[in-house]
């Protein structure tokens, strides 16, 4: 028999997908913020949305420079996720911090998380205010990947400090993308 659940604990059921360490850079500063409110929107050219709060130091960075880089973690940086989610930007040097690398995209002027399988360097391609959230609209410019990593051992947040790892694949017949 099925039980109430709370709403507060309905994002535990509907998590967008993999957290992602998202970059910026603004005047010679760069910071990292752990995302998980995400989702795509479009095949081609590849579009994600996103929720950043205000409240983020990121969100500055954003906001001016219209660039950033999702950087897609694997369970190995699960405390550096977790640090940089729980940091703020302004008080903090994420990358040194957490002994992550930065190295330089070549379509934005944010670095890319070299210890990440994979990385999405973006540009702002639309805006909206949603409630009291902003909605970034983020078109993916250049992709980058480990071609090693065959099943990432992605992190997915379910609230609360609790994460449910990406596990085994099955292949089914289909005729979606």
């Amino acid at each position: 028999m099925k039980t109430e659940l709370p709403l507060a604990e309905v994002y535990a059921i509907l998590e967008p997908g993999p957290v992602l360490l998202l970059s910026t850079a603004q005047a010679g500063r760069t910071n990292l913020m752990a995302l998980s409110w995400h989702c795509m929107l479009d095949f081609e050219p590849p579009l994600v949305g996103c929720v950043v709060s205000a409240a983020n130091c990121s969100f500055a960075a954003l906001d001016a420079t219209g660039e950033c880089v999702l950087n897609v973690p694997e369970a190995g940086l699960a405390r550096a996720l977790v640090g940089c989610g729980n940091t703020h930007g302004d008080a903090v040097d994420k990358f040194a911090a957490f002994g992550l690398s930065a190295v330089p995209s070549t379509r934005v002027a944010v670095p890319r998380v070299e210890e990440c399988y994979a990385n999405l360097e973006c540009r702002v391609a639309d805006r909206q205010l949603v409630g009291r959230y902003d909605f970034f609209v983020l078109e993916v410019l250049r992709a980058w990947h480990d071609p090693a990593v065959i099943a990432p051992r992605t992190l997915h947040h379910r609230g609360y400090g609790r994460f449910m790892l990406a596990g085994e694949e099955i292949l089914l017949g289909s005729a979606m993308r």
